[in-house]
């Protein structure tokens, strides 16, 4: 029996190899080349080349630490979360989370982001539904969000170059999409 390799999350797979590909170029071509991918905090409307960063900026990363630990997370839960509600449904919830975050980051912080760890908080709350039922609150959930966002809330006293409000953000879109089931894959 011969074993064949094969693209099982083409989403989290093409967005993980993209966000690789945009670290890599942008370390070669520094920040002329940032500037097309990360979000700034002063972002231009009237600019038609600023507006695709309001979703860029989720593959940038600043550091090769940075892209390897949201790819590992990206990685490790991504595929259950695409099988659970689809490739469609996922790319819309990576989407919608990259945008709200980015919308709102702009509306009331003057710091620009770069990375994905808001999809990465957004997948970390979201894998705790994985076996929710009707009328029920997962002990799980409830556990990950003290953990996770609870750690973030903490760090946010500190003064560091960490957008822990675009992960705070990435796990309240996360429960939203848990929560409502309004993302839920269709059964055939």
């Amino acid at each position: 029996m011969a074993l064949g390799i094969r693209y099982n999350a083409p989403v989290i797979l093409t967005f993980s190899i993209l966000a690789a590909g945009i670290f890599f170029l942008s370390q070669s071509l520094g920040e002329g080349f940032n500037r097309f991918i990360s979000l700034s905090p002063y972002l231009d409307i009237s600019n038609p080349l600023e507006m695709p960063t309001l979703f860029t900026y989720v593959l940038g990363h600043a550091s090769i630490d940075h892209l390897l630990g949201n790819l590992t997370f990206i990685l490790l839960l991504g595929p259950v979360m695409e099988e659970k509600y689809g490739s469609k449904n996922i790319l819309i919830m990576i989407l919608l989370t990259a945008l709200i975050t980015a919308i709102i980051n702009i509306s009331f912080f003057s710091t620009g982001l770069w990375g994905a760890s808001g999809i990465v908080f957004m997948l970390i709350i979201l894998i705790s539904f994985t076996n929710v039922k009707d009328g029920e609150i997962p002990l799980s959930f409830i556990l990950v969000v003290l953990l996770f966002i609870g750690k973030e809330v903490l760090h946010s006293l500190q003064a560091d170059q960490v957008s822990q409000f675009a992960h705070i953000l990435g796990g309240v879109c996360g429960s939203f999409f848990g929560f409502s089931g309004i993302m839920r894959k269709r059964e055939v």
